[in-house]
């Protein structure tokens, strides 16, 4: 079991091939209504078997509450805890990864650290089946933050070099991020958009993968959100984008961009309307000092080409310790860059929400 959360306490449990798969919420302020059909539609999103670009496994991927909600599905402030019935395994294809170890897989740390005791079927607790319950909680936050005024968008920004537009650091809208969605692919540019599934079925015929990197934007957040040092929002939410598996790195704003820049160059001028203090340029990707600057909040997380192929690969046999050839078998995704599109969303409302309840008790929160 693993866990994230300041205000919250988020547990999640489970494993790829077990039974189900399921999810704790503590401390979640009681009157949070779960728009149920909105959330199925959400995970919909991530969920496997959807197209051509994704493994082939199909789940339901359908969350049954089985407490901390009441007859209306509306938080009563009782633990939350759900779970995610798994019905599409097929653990035969994982018999000899106990012995020989997936390269750039969880499998031989894994192996390792437990003595041989570990479940790696579909990836075991490691697998990216996990990121369906981080859409769960993080789907129902994403709506709560709505009503709030604050909304929270994702796009694909590259796969393996074809490049997306990206949103406009100071002018991203609502309807910015909505227009994504009205793409079957969730990209801005849809022509690039369409070369990007040229080399992921470039990559899936050669028996390979291809990685890429998401782009999320949250929009609404008041000045002042978020503490410096360990609490800072880009801590907070690195964390939480890291919990995505096969995600390798994390930039915010202009990111390593601005190892390259002056200090003339980078820093982000302030302006009036009289009304309201906001900056000709976001850079800093509405994030200084560990504190939101109430201008769109922007990151972006490098995510690596699937581990699992067809190809032939080098490993090695933990019982002979013998260097052997490594074919993996069974479904796996030739790109999950696309599947993890919502994931983003999802720890982003997770991580914001969080961050909100420092300066709002729990009771404040309720509705």
């Amino acid at each position: 079991m693993t866990s994230y959360g300041k205000n919250l306490n988020i547990q999640i449990y489970g494993g790829s091939h077990d039974s189900e798969i399921g999810l704790t919420v503590e401390n979640l302020p009681r009157g949070i209504a779960i728009d149920y059909e909105s959330l199925l539609g959400f995970m919909q999103r991530r969920a496997p078997g959807q197209n051509r670009f994704s493994t082939g496994r199909r789940e339901p991927d359908r969350p049954l509450f089985l407490s901390g909600i009441d007859e209306n599905m509306v938080t009563n402030g009782e633990v939350l805890r759900a779970v995610i019935r798994n019905e599409n395994m097929r653990s035969g294809d994982y018999a000899d990864l106990t012995n020989i170890p997936r390269p750039s897989h969880a499998d031989y740390p894994a192996i390792v650290k437990s003595r041989g005791r570990v479940d790696l079927r579909g990836g075991g607790h490691f697998s990216g089946r996990l990121t369906a319950l981080m859409c769960v909680i993080g789907g129902i936050l994403k709506d709560e933050l709505a009503g709030r005024g604050i909304y929270i968008g994702a796009h694909i920004q590259s796969i393996h070099g074809v490049c997306d537009d990206r949103f406009d650091p100071v002018t991203v809208s609502r309807d910015d991020l909505e227009a994504v969605l009205s793409h079957d692919f969730p990209v801005i540019n849809e022509e690039a958009g369409d070369l990007m599934k040229e080399q992921i079925d470039s990559a899936k015929a050669e028996l390979d993968s291809v990685g890429g990197v998401v782009e999320c934007a949250v929009l609404g957040l008041p000045v002042g959100i978020g503490e410096h040092i360990f609490c800072g929002m880009e801590s907070r939410i690195a964390q939480a984008v890291f919990s995505i598996p096969a995600v390798k790195g994390v930039e915010f704003g202009a990111g390593f961009a601005t190892a390259g820049l002056f200090g003339s160059e980078n820093n982000d001028p302030y302006y009036t309307d009289g009304t309201e203090v906001k900056t000709k340029t976001n850079n800093a990707g509405g994030i200084c000092g560990g504190m939101t600057t109430g201008m769109p909040l922007i990151f972006r997380g490098a995510i690596k080409p699937t581990p699992s192929i067809g190809k032939e690969q080098d490993s090695v046999n933990l019982s002979t310790m013998e260097n052997v050839k490594l074919t993996v078998g069974g479904r796996h995704d030739p790109c999950i860059v696309q599947r993890a599109v919502p994931v983003f969303e999802a720890v982003a409302a997770i991580a914001v929400y969080d961050a909100l309840l420092d300066c709002t008790s729990p009771e404040e929160m309720e509705k």
